[in-house]
């Protein structure tokens, strides 16, 4: 895909972004709605969208970069993690731990499926949703023990439970096992369930234009540490983890949509989180709706920069 077709793609989202601000402020979209948008988009849109993105003529190519993408992600959320501990030393406090935890959890249903399917399409989503296999996991383990400083065996149990029950985890599981198995869909019910996943990209832009347009960013441009966090998330560790995927010498797609979901913007978890143990609440917010934003310009830049070194 050029270049100029992906920065047309990620504008395009933009611009959704624009409609879910204008929402926000015209209060068309309501805290309420906002939370409702939330539950479609995560339990049911999203699902979807991934189940669809498994359906169609596969090649051994694509299996075996399925197969490659699993030892892939795992090895970047490593990356991403001991990258940004090491980097994050000169902040203290809570700010860190909003920081690290923004660093190596990236957007990947409000931002990173929607880009990817611009990108790279059907393909490019099976890709992504294996890399948000580990985000789930990750997130309500290494995550949450950020936040909490510790979990006994009851919270690791309960959280295993959710983290095998999410909608998204399952729906990878259904792609799966219809690729291995080779099921075909009827036509109708094919067409209904990418009818439904077709709507996680623009649910998503709106949700997060509802975020930004509730954000009080210039309260905060003093901050060094703002400035600090974005630069180490949205550059630093997306060049790191272009930089080690050189060593692989492998240019697939599959390799690209982990380096593209590693230049998401920081998850709204980061948010939620900060908000559930009442740390740095409103810094929280403030990476979040930055990182969304700026990563507008960023993401294109760095698949210019990844497509133009490419052989």
């Amino acid at each position: 895909m050029e270049v100029s077709a992906i920065a047309e793609s990620v504008f395009s989202l933009f611009i959704i972004i624009l409609v879910g601000v204008y929402g926000s402020k015209k209060k068309i979209i309501t805290p309420e709605i906002n939370k409702g948008l939330t539950d479609i988009l995560i339990k049911i849109a999203l699902p979807f969208m991934i189940v669809s993105s498994f359906i169609f003529t596969y090649d051994d190519t694509i299996r075996t970069n399925v197969l490659k993408t699993f030892y892939l992600s795992l090895t970047a959320y490593a990356l991403m993690a001991v990258f940004s501990w090491l980097a994050l030393f000169p902040v203290k406090n809570d700010k860190k731990i909003i920081l690290h935890f923004a660093n190596v959890f990236v957007n990947t249903g409000y931002v990173g499926f929607p880009v990817l399917y611009s990108i790279y399409g059907a393909e490019g989503v099976i890709y992504g949703s294996i890399f948000n296999m580990f985000f789930v996991v990750f997130v309500w383990t290494y995550g949450l023990l950020l936040f909490k400083g510790s979990l006994n065996k009851n919270e690791i149990k309960k959280e295993m439970l959710s983290v095998i029950l999410n909608p998204s985890i399952l729906a990878v599981f259904i792609g799966i096992f219809m690729m291995i198995s080779g099921i075909r869909l009827p036509a109708p019910i094919f067409s209904s369930i990418k009818s439904i996943g077709n709507i996680t990209g623009p649910l998503s832009m709106f949700i997060i234009g509802n975020i930004l347009s509730n954000v009080k960013i210039k309260n905060h441009f003093r901050d060094w540490t703002i400035y600090y966090g974005i630069t180490l998330k949205l550059v630093a560790i997306p060049l790191t983890i272009y930089l080690f995927s050189l060593l692989l010498n492998d240019y697939s797609k599959a390799v690209n949509s982990v380096i593209v979901m590693t230049a998401m913007p920081a998850s709204a978890m980061t948010s939620i989180l900060a908000e559930s143990f009442d740390k740095e609440k409103e810094f929280a917010a403030i990476i979040v709706s930055a990182t969304t934003l700026l990563s507008l310009i960023t993401v294109p830049a760095l698949i210019q920069f990844t497509t133009y070194f490419a052989p």
